[in-house]
């Protein structure tokens, strides 16, 4: 795993909990003397591979290089801004887009019910088109069921359960629906708009009298926008104190982006997540 821009004591500490927890072998990239001081700090081993590079964006573009060369098989987001760091994966030339919309997927135990939830878009797409929310909801169903999920149950949310011409979201949800129904969603059920609490909770759909597979049982949460979804799973980590692992879907190999605020067990998770995908066939 190739880490971009490793000088931060937060990254070389998650670095020897993920080495300690034997998840993965490190490519450290950054200032080598810088990443060296931490590293002794740590008492993390001086044999790991270090690439100098006090550039960040150059940093960014050879932990790309180097997965695309196969040398590692996963990247993450060190100390470097999100903007430099996927203008790298982003590269249509030179980075990890196989032309794919590219998204961020939360993981965590469902509130109601027993397995795995799904929320996303969470980091990247701000504002989806009709056609990017398509990609969004069939990267998520790829994850869903790489986790073992066999046909996901997909909920599209928005601020009320009924199509709402004044509401694009909920238009949006509705052609969505039809379109899995036609098969051009495929290997999963697509349903929606919700509201948040008839998505999740069997309870609430029933007293709402909203009927369907997918009502007060969703596996999958697609968010309208980056501003719904960002909130929302730090509303997860940060009042409901959650443990979630966060997954980047469509390139063409695990990214892993976590926030500097995520607890390092959410950060630990992350990574464990990107090992199990590049594990899955």
């Amino acid at each position: 795993m190739a880490v971009a821009v490793a000088e931060d004591p937060e990254i070389i500490k998650l670095v020897k909990l993920a080495i300690e927890e034997n998840l993965a072998d490190f490519v450290l990239i950054g200032n080598l003397e810088k990443i060296k001081k931490l590293m002794k700090n740590e008492n993390l081993s001086g044999s790991m591979e270090i690439v100098d590079s006090l550039d960040h964006k150059s940093a960014a573009e050879y932990a790309v290089k180097m997965v695309r060369d196969g040398e590692v098989e996963a990247i993450m987001k060190g100390m470097l801004h999100t903007s430099t760091f996927l203008k790298a994966v982003l590269d249509k030339e030179k980075g990890l887009n196989k032309g794919k919309v590219v998204s961020q997927i939360s993981v965590y135990d469902k509130p109601f019910g027993e397995g795995l939830q799904l929320l996303t878009d969470c980091a990247m797409a701000i504002e989806p088109t009709l056609e990017e929310k398509k990609g969004i909801i069939e990267n998520s169903v790829e994850l869903a069921i790489k986790l073992g999920c066999s046909f996901p149950k997909v909920a599209l949310l928005s601020a009320v359960e009924v199509v709402n011409p004044a509401i694009k979201d909920t238009v949006d949800a509705a052609i969505l629906s039809k379109m899995c129904d036609r098969g051009q969603i495929r290997n999963c059920i697509v349903d929606g708009p919700f509201a948040l609490d008839n998505a999740i909770s069997p309870e609430a759909a029933i007293q709402k009298k909203i009927s369907g597979e997918v009502a007060g049982n969703a596996d999958v949460l697609v968010v309208p926008n980056l501003q719904v979804g960002n909130v929302l799973t730090k509303s997860l980590t940060l009042f409901s104190k959650k443990e979630v692992a966060a997954a980047v879907m469509g390139a063409s190999a695990p990214i892993i982006m976590t926030s500097r605020t995520d607890s390092k067990k959410n950060k630990l998770l992350s990574i464990a997540l990107a090992v199990y995908i590049s594990e899955q066939v």
